[in-house]
């Protein structure tokens, strides 16, 4: 690679590195895999990166997903490997009740199984219609759909103040 692409790219890296970990880690699910997600995304993108035109943060987040899909259908030929602990977060409120609450239903998002938590990462993080989000994970719209309705209806079940905490952050946007 030459010099000016070197620079281009990791600039890049400096400016969207952040919010691409944000999506790995919603993706993977702790700090060490969302970092592995993260690394051979940006490894793959670097070796393309002379060829991408325009904006490369959707091409990135597409290697991310795609990987993500990867990984669940390779799922069974490979060992979980369990975190003692998510790392730690700052606390953005006072209120120890919201932060017991989001903290459930952290726990409750990690019970998820992974392709349910990649559809809601792209539907309601990534805010993607369901059509888009079907064409990102290579499935059909029903499967994303129903996948969804799945998710959702497990949370509400793990955390039943689940709708109060949506209610309160439609109003706090």
């Amino acid at each position: 690679m030459t010099e000016v692409t070197d620079r281009e790219f990791t600039a890049f890296v400096n400016e969207r590195g952040d919010a691409l970990l944000r999506v790995a880690y919603a993706l993977a699910g702790n700090q060490h895999g969302a970092e592995d997600l993260l690394q051979n995304a940006l490894a793959k993108a670097y070796a393309r990166w002379p060829r991408i035109r325009g904006d490369a943060e959707p091409y990135v987040r597409r290697i991310l997903y795609h990987d993500q899909v990867s990984g669940w259908r390779r799922r069974s030929r490979r060992a979980e490997v369990p975190v003692a602990h998510p790392p730690e977060r700052p606390v953005t409120r006072d209120d120890d009740h919201d932060t017991d609450l989001r903290l459930l239903l952290r726990d409750a998002l990690l019970a998820l199984p992974p392709r349910q938590r990649a559809v809601l990462t792209l539907r309601y993080l990534e805010d993607l219609s369901v059509e888009r989000t079907a064409e990102v994970l290579g499935c059909r719209v029903g499967t994303v759909a129903s996948q969804a309705s799945r998710a959702l209806a497990k949370l509400r079940h793990l955390v039943p103040a689940f709708d109060e905490l949506v209610d309160r952050e439609e109003v706090n946007r």
